[in-house]
């Protein structure tokens, strides 16, 4: 992704936030996600993560560290797992987002395209399901969506970046990504209120994250705008 194209994500953002890792050392990823977020003209929260796994003590020092590359509004230890300091992040959101009418219906559950919504509930369940053994270095590309009047017919790819993870997600005699699978269909079956039929792959896709036509094809809005134009 260009600059120009990060520059135009931020576009109407209110609160930016930077979530890393703590437990990790400060190395170059950090300095270009850094690079990144100075571009944003607004407050900039950083989220320390994984702090259930590191001595306290040892926070103040790498608040210090990121502070000395950028100024951030506000810092948050927090941790995902078990959601230690996440009310206080909440909280400081809800301060300095502005009040707005709402943008939807009340009744409405996403803007999202069906398809890229049965994407996100895959891979929301396979990182859910496999927790700390896969990475959430996951993606999911809706192969084919066909919906008829009895059954929609959903085909999906998980991407991996090795075999060992790809493994992990299939399971042994193919459970756990069979269980994914029937998570992913029933909660999609309940929002879209229709009956699904849901086949799941795995591939191996070393380094996708550096795949710019990968990652494109997970920005749903610029892949709607060329389903709509192939169709005109």
């Amino acid at each position: 992704m260009m600059m120009d194209e990060l520059q135009f994500a931020l576009d109407g953002i209110d609160i930016l936030c930077l979530i890393v890792d703590s437990t990790a050392e400060f190395g170059p990823g950090d300095r270009f996600s850094i690079e990144w977020v100075r571009r944003f003209h607004g407050p900039v929260f950083l989220l320390l993560n994984k702090v259930d796994r590191i001595h306290k003590q040892l926070l103040l020092p790498l608040i210090e560290r990121y502070n000395r590359e950028f100024e951030f509004a506000e810092v948050f230890p927090i941790s995902a797992l078990t959601g230690e300091g996440c009310l206080d992040l909440v909280n400081a959101w809800l301060a300095r987002l502005p009040e707005a009418p709402p943008h939807f219906p009340v009744d409405q559950f996403t803007d999202q395209p069906e398809r890229f919504l049965a994407a996100e509930l895959v891979r929301e369940k396979a990182i859910l399901i496999t927790r700390e053994e896969v990475p959430h270095a996951i993606a999911v590309l809706i192969d084919n969506f066909e919906e008829t009047e009895k059954l929609t017919r959903i085909r999906a790819t998980i991407y991996v970046e090795r075999e060992g993870q790809k493994g992990i997600l299939i399971g042994k005699g193919g459970a756990t990504i069979k269980k994914i699978g029937t998570q992913a269909r029933l909660e999609l079956e309940s929002i879209l209120g229709a009956k699904i039929f849901l086949e799941l792959t795995v591939s191996v896709q070393p380094r996708w994250r550096q795949n710019p036509a990968l990652v494109r094809r997970l920005d749903w809005r610029r892949e709607l705008e060329q389903l709509a134009a192939s169709q005109e």
